[in-house]
Order: C-alpha cells, then sequence, then structure tokens
C-alpha cells in the first residue's frame, strides 16, 4: 500500500464532541517541540496549572492536566481514592454513571448504586436515603453534566450531603468544565476530572484534574498500592509537582505539542472570562431553542435541569436518524451526535461546546436540519427556524 499525506474535510462540529477546535490552539500545535524536562516547558506547565484553577475556580496544589483523555482522568480519581472493600454510592443517570461503577468495581470496592431515568438530574433524595443507609460508604461519585442526555445535576447539594457524611466525592465535569458553572472550591468537590475537547475546544487528548487537601492526604495514607502505574499520582506528581516550582522527576513524556494547546485554551479563556464564557452558552442555547422549537421539535431533558452546550432534541416520527445525520455530514459538512443506549434511535446531541457556540454554527445547523427533514417530509413547520433563532440572537 502507498499512503499519502492525511488531509481531513472541514467540518463543523456540533455533536457532543470534540468540539471546533479554535485556530489559535490549531497554531498553538504547529509550533516547535521541545523537552519535557527542558526548563521554559517546565515554565509553561506552572502556567497551565494556575489556569486550571482558575478554570476550577480552585485552590487546589494539586491541579494539573493527565496525559491522556477524560476516561484517564475518571480512572485517576478511582484507582487512586478507591481501595479493595471499599464502598462507594455511584450515582447513575445515563452512560458515565456507569462507567463510573466500572470503575469502582475494577479497584475493588462496593458500588451502592443510586438511579435514575437518562433524561433526569440525580435525585438528591435518593442520595440522602443511601447515604443514610451506607454510613461505611468512603465515596460519593456522580456526574455533573451527564454527556449522553444533556442533564445537569445540583452539583454544590450533593457535595454538601457527602461532606455531612463523612464520603469524598468524585464528580465528572468532562461537558461542564467552561460551559457552566463548576466552583470546585464552593462546592467542596474532592476529586473532578474533565476533558480538553468539550467546551474548552482544544484537542482531545488530555484530561485537567484537580484534588482537594483531602483526597491527596486520602491518595497519601493508602493501605495498599495504586494498582496502575501510570495513573498513581504519589508517582505522577513527582513530575508535575505540586508546590509551585521545583526540579521535575521523569515519570512519562508528557504530550508537548498538545499541553501547548490546553496553554493557548486556557489563554484564550482567561481573556473572555469564566463568566462571559458561561453566559455566552446560555445566550447561543436560547437561540438555538427558539430555532428548533420554532421548527415543531422539542426537547428531552426538562428545561429545569438542561445543559446549555449538550442539546438533546427528540426526533420527528417516521424518520431515519442515522440518515438525517448522514446527509448533514455529507451535504452540508456538518456533525450532530446520535443517542446512545435506550436513547439510541431516539434523540440527537447537538453540541453548542467552546468555539463552536457561535451564532453562524446555530444559523447552519437549523438551516441545514430545516431542508434534511424538510426533503425527507417529516411533519416540522420548514422555513421558520432560522428566523425565530436571529430574533433571539437579535
Amino acid at each position: 500500500m502507498t499512503a499519502n499525506s492525511f488531509h481531513p474535510p472541514e467540518r463543523t462540529l456540533m455533536g457532543p464532541g470534540p468540539s471546533d477546535v479554535h485556530p489559535r490552539i490549531l497554531e498553538a500545535l504547529s509550533r516547535p517541540t521541545i523537552g519535557h524536562l527542558d526548563p521554559v516547558f517546565v515554565g509553561m506547565m506552572e502556567e497551565v496549572k494556575a489556569l486550571l484553577q482558575y478554570a476550577f475556580q480552585t485552590d487546589n496544589k494539586l491541579t494539573f492536566p493527565v496525559s491522556a483523555p477524560g476516561s484517564a482522568g475518571m480512572e485517576m480519581c478511582f484507582a487512586n481514592l478507591v481501595e479493595p472493600g471499599d464502598k462507594v454510592i455511584v450515582c447513575k443517570n445515563g452512560v458515565f454513571g456507569g462507567r463510573m461503577q466500572e470503575n469502582v468495581e475494577r479497584c475493588g470496592g462496593t458500588a451502592v448504586m443510586v438511579e435514575d431515568e437518562w433524561g433526569n438530574p440525580v435525585d438528591t433524595a435518593k442520595v440522602a436515603e443511601a447515604l443514610q443507609a451506607n454510613p461505611d460508604a468512603k465515596i460519593l461519585s456522580f456526574v455533573h453534566a451527564e454527556t449522553s442526555t444533556g442533564a445537569q445535576s445540583n452539583a454544590a447539594e450533593l457535595c454538601r450531603m457527602a461532606r455531612g457524611h463523612d464520603c469524598l466525592t468524585i464528580v465528572d465535569t468532562v461537558t461542564s468544565l467552561s460551559g457552566s458553572p463548576v466552583k470546585v472550591d464552593e462546592w467542596g468537590a474532592d476529586a473532578v476530572y474533565s476533558g480538553t475537547q468539550k467546551c474548552l475546544s482544544c484537542v482531545p487528548g488530555i484530561s485537567p484534574v484537580t484534588f482537594s487537601e483531602r483526597a491527596t492526604a486520602a491518595i497519601e495514607n493508602r493501605a495498599t498500592k495504586v494498582q496502575s502505574w501510570f495513573l498513581d499520582l504519589n508517582l505522577v506528581m513527582g513530575y508535575w509537582g505540586s508546590d509551585g516550582g521545583g526540579k521535575r522527576a521523569y515519570h512519562h513524556t508528557a504530550p508537548i505539542n498538545p499541553l501547548y494547546a490546553l496553554h493557548e485554551a486556557l489563554v484564550i479563556l482567561q481573556e473572555e472570562g469564566l463568566e462571559h464564557a458561561w453566559a455566552r452558552h446560555s445566550q447561543m442555547h436560547h437561540a438555538l431553542k427558539a430555532g428548533i422549537e420554532a421548527m415543531g421539535l422539542s426537547f428531552f431533558v426538562n428545561e429545569a435541569s438542561r445543559l446549555p452546550q449538550l442539546n438533546s432534541v427528540t426526533i420527528p416520527g417516521g424518520i431515519d436518524e442515522a440518515d438525517v445525520r448522514s446527509r448533514l455530514l455529507e451535504q452540508y459538512n456538518l456533525e450532530i451526535g446520535a443517542g446512545l443506549g435506550p436513547m439510541a434511535g431516539k434523540i440527537w446531541r447537538i453540541g453548542l461546546m467552546g468555539h463552536s457556540a457561535n451564532p453562524t454554527n446555530i444559523l447552519t445547523c437549523l438551516g441545514a436540519l430545516d431542508a434534511v427533514l424538510t426533503d425527507m417530509g417529516a411533519d416540522i413547520r420548514s422555513g421558520e427556524a432560522v428566523p425565530a433563532a436571529m430574533a433571539q440572537l437579535g
């Protein structure tokens, strides 16, 4: 076989992730590669840590990016905090709560499940019952922003309840970080992980994490070795450091150029300001909502617990949803996401994340969806979506 250079098409990414990558971030990737122990690179690492503290709204010293995607950030939290025999209360209201359960069991822990219907937030009353019934539970884990449905749970209340029962918390903020308020210190969250490919509009492959002093103490006082060598925080922190500087010990070769990209993404976030980023995602959601509803379509998640950056839209009857997505991709270079698990074939997931959360993308998506559904004979109000969104955008 003779292979040629790969040149991907230019797509508009409005699925559940990755999102469109900002041009400044793509440029950052192309900068000269230097050594991962180079003093200049170490200086940039310190800036990344400080910028992540801003993004997470935390003063946690143990805040850094894992050299692997969000799933590895998740595994780092569980592998370091869960020991064999530990009891962990796991909230499951979608795909990613199920992955938390899998991590607990692989670490030798016992998962006490609190389950809610897909599309609903975590029921705090059920969690209160589980905490009361399991006073020996060590950890409460939950997904703040469930990517499989677009439902947002009350992280502040769940963390408060866990602290009241002397439980640590593990919180998934993969889809929420920089798109919805994430306030680690205000919540009192203990181990929080995220991803770079959603609302940060960076390339996939890195997982920002942060650990409280309570979580750090639990890790330092483990009775057993962390089952993963690569994700063992006691080793990783020899490279990333937690005291604001100092000599770095070799642990692994960091993804140097992707970390340039993350640094640039965080600089862009700082320039915009967290509150402005949250407000922009909300404003773009309301514009998309106006268009979707004007078309005659509806949302799967109740408005009170709906994420602005991940919109689950109910598919009209008699329509081959996969064919719609294929036509959007082939004819408009536009990607939207399918439903997962029991929601497959029932919803589309339309992302408004980071750089993708802009008026041009919204109008493009609504116009393309209107055209494809009209051509397929769907029962929609054709021609009304784009004007409704434009009116909302002002």
